[in-house]
Protein backbone atom coordinates (compact mmCIF):
# COMPACT_ATOMS: atom_id res chain seq x y z
CA UNK A 1 0.00 0.00 0.00
CA UNK A 2 1.25 3.53 -0.75
CA UNK A 3 1.19 6.56 1.53
CA UNK A 4 1.47 9.71 0.34
CA UNK A 5 3.10 12.10 1.94
CA UNK A 6 2.01 16.00 2.64
CA UNK A 7 4.79 18.26 3.37
CA UNK A 8 4.33 19.95 6.33
CA UNK A 9 3.17 23.84 6.11
CA UNK A 10 6.87 24.50 7.33
CA UNK A 11 8.45 23.16 4.31
CA UNK A 12 5.54 24.92 2.25
CA UNK A 13 6.42 28.40 3.99
CA UNK A 14 9.96 27.78 3.91
CA UNK A 15 9.60 27.03 0.00
CA UNK A 16 7.59 30.01 -0.90
CA UNK A 17 10.16 32.43 0.90
CA UNK A 18 13.03 31.33 -1.20
CA UNK A 19 10.89 31.36 -4.14
CA UNK A 20 9.86 35.22 -3.18
CA UNK A 21 13.76 35.71 -2.94
CA UNK A 22 14.85 34.57 -5.98
CA UNK A 23 12.00 36.46 -8.10
CA UNK A 24 13.09 39.73 -6.09
CA UNK A 25 16.74 39.11 -6.91
CA UNK A 26 15.81 38.21 -10.60
CA UNK A 27 13.98 41.54 -10.81
CA UNK A 28 16.70 43.55 -9.08
CA UNK A 29 19.31 42.30 -11.75
CA UNK A 30 17.85 42.62 -14.74
CA UNK A 31 17.06 46.60 -13.67
CA UNK A 32 20.68 47.34 -13.75
CA UNK A 33 21.31 49.26 -16.81
CA UNK A 34 24.80 50.11 -17.63
CA UNK A 35 25.53 53.38 -20.09
CA UNK A 36 26.91 52.54 -23.93
CA UNK A 37 30.65 53.04 -24.13
CA UNK A 38 33.47 52.29 -26.30
CA UNK A 39 36.40 50.58 -25.00
CA UNK A 40 38.47 47.73 -26.34
CA UNK A 41 41.70 46.21 -27.48
CA UNK A 42 42.94 43.40 -30.00
CA UNK A 43 44.36 42.61 -33.51
CA UNK A 44 41.24 42.63 -36.00
CA UNK A 45 38.18 45.03 -35.67
CA UNK A 46 37.24 45.80 -32.36
CA UNK A 47 33.46 47.05 -31.96
CA UNK A 48 34.46 49.93 -29.71
CA UNK A 49 36.61 52.15 -32.03
CA UNK A 50 37.39 51.80 -35.68
CA UNK A 51 41.25 52.99 -36.17
CA UNK A 52 42.35 54.67 -39.47
CA UNK A 53 43.94 56.93 -41.70
CA UNK A 54 47.22 55.26 -39.91
CA UNK A 55 50.40 57.66 -40.68
CA UNK A 56 53.90 56.68 -40.08
CA UNK A 57 56.48 59.73 -39.89
CA UNK A 58 60.15 58.65 -40.17
CA UNK A 59 62.91 60.26 -38.58
CA UNK A 60 64.82 63.00 -40.94
CA UNK A 61 68.28 61.56 -40.36
CA UNK A 62 67.80 58.05 -39.88
CA UNK A 63 64.97 57.40 -41.82
CA UNK A 64 64.55 53.73 -40.79
CA UNK A 65 63.33 55.14 -37.14
CA UNK A 66 60.00 55.68 -36.81
CA UNK A 67 59.48 58.76 -34.69
CA UNK A 68 55.79 58.66 -34.63
CA UNK A 69 52.22 57.33 -35.59
CA UNK A 70 49.20 59.12 -36.42
CA UNK A 71 45.62 57.85 -36.86
CA UNK A 72 42.01 58.67 -36.21
CA UNK A 73 39.83 57.21 -34.07
CA UNK A 74 35.50 56.50 -34.56
CA UNK A 75 33.71 56.03 -32.16
CA UNK A 76 31.30 53.36 -32.67
CA UNK A 77 27.52 54.53 -33.10
CA UNK A 78 26.44 55.85 -29.81
CA UNK A 79 30.15 55.61 -27.95
CA UNK A 80 31.64 58.52 -27.03
CA UNK A 81 35.38 60.01 -28.15
CA UNK A 82 38.45 58.29 -26.34
CA UNK A 83 39.94 60.04 -23.62
CA UNK A 84 43.33 57.79 -23.07
CA UNK A 85 45.06 56.42 -25.74
CA UNK A 86 48.53 53.82 -26.04
CA UNK A 87 49.88 52.29 -28.96
CA UNK A 88 52.87 49.97 -29.77
CA UNK A 89 54.51 48.99 -32.14
CA UNK A 90 56.20 46.01 -31.51
CA UNK A 91 54.60 43.18 -30.82
CA UNK A 92 56.98 41.52 -28.48
CA UNK A 93 57.43 44.88 -26.68
CA UNK A 94 55.67 45.42 -23.31
CA UNK A 95 56.34 49.19 -23.68
CA UNK A 96 53.27 51.57 -24.36
CA UNK A 97 53.41 54.88 -25.94
CA UNK A 98 50.99 57.34 -24.50
CA UNK A 99 49.03 59.38 -27.34
CA UNK A 100 47.97 62.85 -27.74
CA UNK A 101 45.17 64.44 -29.37
CA UNK A 102 46.40 66.52 -31.93
CA UNK A 103 42.59 67.59 -33.06
CA UNK A 104 39.16 66.29 -33.20
CA UNK A 105 39.61 62.65 -33.50
CA UNK A 106 43.37 62.24 -34.75
CA UNK A 107 45.86 61.10 -32.27
CA UNK A 108 49.37 60.76 -32.63
CA UNK A 109 52.26 58.49 -30.53
CA UNK A 110 55.91 59.42 -30.30
CA UNK A 111 58.00 56.56 -29.05
CA UNK A 112 60.48 57.22 -26.71
CA UNK A 113 64.08 57.04 -28.96
CA UNK A 114 61.92 56.44 -32.04
CA UNK A 115 60.84 52.62 -33.00
CA UNK A 116 63.42 51.13 -35.73
CA UNK A 117 61.15 50.50 -38.72
CA UNK A 118 62.37 46.42 -39.25
CA UNK A 119 61.43 45.70 -35.69
CA UNK A 120 58.06 47.34 -36.33
CA UNK A 121 55.89 44.29 -37.13
CA UNK A 122 51.84 45.57 -35.41
CA UNK A 123 50.11 49.04 -34.47
CA UNK A 124 48.37 47.97 -31.57
CA UNK A 125 46.43 50.45 -30.34
CA UNK A 126 43.74 50.75 -26.78
CA UNK A 127 41.71 53.03 -26.21
CA UNK A 128 39.00 53.84 -23.02
CA UNK A 129 37.23 56.97 -21.95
Amino acid sequence: MFHLRIPSKRLIGMFGLVLLLSLAAYGFAAANTVPVSSAGDGQNTISGYTVSSVTYTLNSTTPSTIDSVSFTITPAAGGNAPANVKAKLVSSSSTWTSCTNTSGTTWSCAPSGGVSASSADELRVVAAQ
